[in-house]
């Protein structure tokens, strides 16, 4: 880490708790369309990516994703992508669950020039990662209302791949 408090990985304090555990909830496969530049704004490079659908599979949420989505970014003068997601899972009894993600991604300008060119880029070469919130009214997802959930990107040419994790 660079700026800010040092980095404190592995020397946990014997009198901090314990980490909450993170569960598998599901992988998203969304399929994304081509960026949109709003250009400079105040905090950076306004711009918004397309969300045209995908799947969602996993041990707690199995569906689609809606077409209609957005993924509003801002560019960041220092490097970072501020992300903040908006779409619609439909589960596979027909619900609706609404998803708010809200994360960042960075990595080296080299690794991250050669994933805004579309090549391919292995994910432990930079960081993406979101917080995702849901909201239903449908009866049996309600429980996802009181949910947190950490998500693990990779982004591909046409294509976010999310790892999702429940936070205990």
């Amino acid at each position: 880490m660079s700026g800010g408090a040092p980095h404190r990985g592995a020397g946990i304090s014997s009198g901090f708790p314990a980490p909450p555990a993170l569960l598998p909830l599901t992988q998203i496969r969304c399929e994304v369309g081509q960026l949109v530049s709003l250009g400079q704004a105040k905090h950076g490079e306004r711009r918004y990516v397309p969300l045209l659908g995908g799947t969602v599979q996993g041990p707690e949420l199995n569906g689609s994703i809606v077409e209609g989505g957005v993924d509003w970014q801002v560019n960041r003068s220092d490097g970072v992508l501020d992300i903040a997601a908006h779409y619609v899972i439909r589960a596979d009894d027909g619900a609706l669950i609404e998803v708010q993600s809200d994360g960042m991604r960075h990595g080296a300008p080299e690794v991250m020039a050669r994933l805004a060119g579309g090549e391919p880029v292995a994910a432990h070469e930079y960081f993406f990662r979101t917080l995702i919130r849901f909201t239903t009214g449908a009866p049996a997802w309600v429980h996802l209302n009181k949910v947190m959930a950490l998500a693990v990107g990779q982004r591909q040419a046409s294509l976010v791949l999310l790892d999702v994790y429940r936070i205990t």
